[in-house]
């Protein structure tokens, strides 16, 4: 039960906070871990119940010191009720988990999407077979689809958790991992990684949007197409100094010389929700601030401060920006 307890901690939680609940879902997988919390919920009340029933009877009715007891009831009593109704509890309970755990680990079709998901310290690289592009932190899936995921970290143990759709499943080291993911409604769903990974654990998160059909085989698209081109002098002047300056040796962005492999993909970073894998927003001051000195922002970061101009700094906001 104290796994029960914990989930209802976070739920209640969340709730303050507008962090995703395990017991808000949106998805196959997860629905099914919120109706076994609910049955373990109330047969943990039942049982409570009864006892503190017990109890107060027990108190008020207890028998005189000098009353002989027939050893017969009592211990009847005690076999049914203390160890016969816990054993079918919990063969029930076991039959429940038993099958629900077949059904989280039945993957999807053969011809279903696939997704690439890499752990890094401490973001997320998201790819899909078929497409040379990248993104980080954001993945998007059909509405009513069973989507497989595929999991790699490429430095130490993460943990790939979408509360709202499904339950986590570790990254390890020389291993691909599977888990699917379907939701039922359209919306954006927060996950995270939820094995302590080292200083910037906590700001590791990425968003699960899921849309329908027509508007994910955009997203795919666009996956696999060069960034926007400039359209003005300050985005022209913001990709030669990207291109030309030390953001190149670890960033990429499709259809520029720039293909650094270390850091996220840059190709569509103007429309990501967050900066540094929700550590802040994605705005121009929080951005600027990235770019000059990432270790005021999430420190720990492997990304060091830029020598970048102060002259060149908002073309260079601007271009990036512009990536969408």
């Amino acid at each position: 039960m104290a796994l029960g307890t914990l989930a209802a901690l976070f739920a209640l939680t969340s709730c303050a906070t507008d962090a995703p609940s395990t017991l808000d879902t949106a998805g196959t997988g997860a629905a099914r871990v919120e109706r076994t919390w609910w049955l373990l919920f109330w047969i943990a009340l039942a049982v409570f119940v009864e006892v503190m029933a017990l109890l107060a009877w027990a108190l008020l009715f207890r028998r005189a010191p000098t009353t002989r007891v027939r050893h017969g009831q009592p211990l009847r009593f005690v076999a049914v009720a203390g160890a016969g109704v816990p054993l079918l509890i919990l063969v029930a309970v076991y039959g429940v988990g038993l099958r629900d755990l077949a059904a989280l680990g039945a993957g999807p079709e053969p011809q279903a999407p696939t997704i690439e998901v890499t752990g890094h310290r401490w973001w997320w690289e998201v790819r899909v077979p078929g497409t040379d592009g990248a993104t980080a932190n954001e993945l998007h899936i059909p509405v009513g689809e069973r989507v497989r995921v595929r999991l790699r970290t490429a430095d130490v143990l993460h943990s790939f958790w979408v509360p709202q759709l499904m339950p986590k499943t570790d990254l390890i080291a020389g291993e691909t991992r599977e888990t699917w993911l379907q939701a039922e409604r359209a919306g954006t769903y927060r996950g995270q990684c939820a094995e302590y990974c080292g200083t910037q654990h906590a700001h590791m998160a990425f968003l699960v949007v899921a849309e329908p059909r027509p508007q994910f085989d955009a997203w795919l698209a666009r996956l696999g197409s060069p960034a926007r081109q400039p359209r003005t002098d300050a985005e022209q002047r913001g990709r030669q100094a990207f291109v030309q300056g030390t953001c190149a040796g670890c960033h990429a962005i499709r259809g520029t010389g720039a293909d650094g492999q270390a850091g996220p993909d840059l190709s569509d970073v103007g429309s990501r929700w967050s900066l540094g894998a929700g550590a802040v927003p994605n705005d121009a001051g929080h951005l600027g601030g990235w770019i000059a000195n990432p270790q005021t922002v999430k420190p720990g970061s492997y990304m060091p401060p830029q020598p970048i101009d102060a002259a060149r700094l908002p073309d260079l906001i601007a271009y990036l920006r512009s990536l969408k």
